[in-house]
């Protein structure tokens, strides 16, 4: 590259410019709960990092919930497959459903650790509240992919 280049060259298939966005939302229907995400998309991997937090929660350390891999599957593209790497009951049927969803829209292999607890949202973690924040979150990640392609396209 020419001296005084903007860009560096791509390692291992990412672009050393792909940064971490650290992001926090708010359910409309739980304004005392937030979703923090840790989103990282690279070239050809996207990693995201989701807890939730009530208002009154104690600044500090999340449990780490769930870890799971998934990727798309190039002979049924409806049905990407999915591994568990890191397991825990509660937190492993989002975090499975996330990486699907994520693998499926994007079309690259994502890895998801969630420890979303909405018992403490309003209703106690309904149904309803549940499909309400991974609509959401899967909106603001989608939001961030693209933005993070538009760079690396740019920075091409």
């Amino acid at each position: 590259m020419a001296a005084g280049g903007k860009s560096e060259p791509a390692t291992n298939g990412t672009q050393s410019s792909a940064k971490p966005m650290e992001l926090a939302i708010t359910l409309p229907n739980n304004p005392g709960t937030r979703i923090h995400l840790h989103l990282t998309v690279l070239a050809s991997t996207i990693m995201l990092f989701v807890t939730s937090a009530g208002l009154d929660a104690t600044p500090g350390a999340s449990p780490m919930g769930s870890f799971v891999y998934a990727m798309p599957d190039r002979y049924n593209p409806s049905q990407p497959l999915n591994t568990p790497l890191y397991t825990l009951p509660s937190s492993q049927d989002f975090a499975t459903r996330m990486a699907k969803v994520l693998a499926s829209r994007t079309k690259r292999p994502c890895y998801v650790g969630s420890s979303v607890n909405l018992s403490g949202a309003v209703a106690g973690g309904t149904v309803e509240e549940e499909m309400e924040a991974f609509r959401a979150i899967v909106k603001v990640v989608m939001t961030g992919v693209e933005r993070a392609s538009g760079a690396h396209d740019d920075d091409s």
